[in-house]
């Protein structure tokens, strides 16, 4: 039943996709082994266990969304960048709703390498919007406002929480143009 060239890469890589399919609530070594086709023990020689997995999940999806974030605003600048930035963000969590929920529950301010894991993509996002003739204290506060704004809306559709018919690709396009706006009128404050 051994596998060669597993590795912990591959393990959180693959850990991932199973978290997508039936939550982070629902995972386990045992789980995972199987699928990688390994015994439960031989996970413990590239994870410390169902715990350390879970922080590794977060780690892991905050710097694939931090990837598809960059590549998102690449070659364009100012309020297109901010959006261009949103979509990433919301489309990474949406496609990812069990690692997702893994990202933003488990404590990332546990230690230096967990709270590094979200400090490019803000870095970027800080980056972005300091652009704008925006003093640094409101960008932080943008920041902390769009971070909200899309962690909420992504779990309310992950979780299927929106009861209206309406569309919601146009209320999430909506309310990204109502941020915007807001957005402009602290330009060169």
């Amino acid at each position: 039943m051994a596998r060669t060239g597993l590795d912990t890469n591959m393990i959180i890589s693959r850990a991932a996709q199973i978290v997508n399919e039936v939550g982070m609530e629902n995972i386990t070594l045992k789980m995972l082994a199987d699928d990688l086709g390994v015994k439960p023990p031989s996970l413990y020689n590239h994870i410390g266990g169902l715990e350390d997995l879970k922080m590794q999940l977060m780690i892991y999806g905050w710097k694939q969304m931090e990837q598809g974030i960059i590549q998102s605003v690449i070659g364009v600048s100012g309020y297109n960048a901010i959006r261009a930035g949103c979509y990433a963000f919301y489309e990474y969590a949406t496609e990812n709703p069990g690692l997702f929920n893994a990202m933003l529950w488990y404590n990332k301010f546990l230690n230096t390498e967990t709270m590094g894991a979200t400090s490019g993509l803000f870095s970027v996002l800080f980056k972005v919007t300091s652009s704008l003739n925006i003093s640094e204290e409101n960008c932080n506060h943008i920041i902390r406002t769009l971070r909200g704004f899309l962690e909420g809306f992504s779990l309310l559709v992950n979780n299927e929480a929106f009861g209206n018919p309406i569309s919601i690709a146009e209320s999430f396009e909506l309310s990204l143009n109502v941020l915007i706006e807001g957005i402009k009128t602290l330009e060169e404050k």
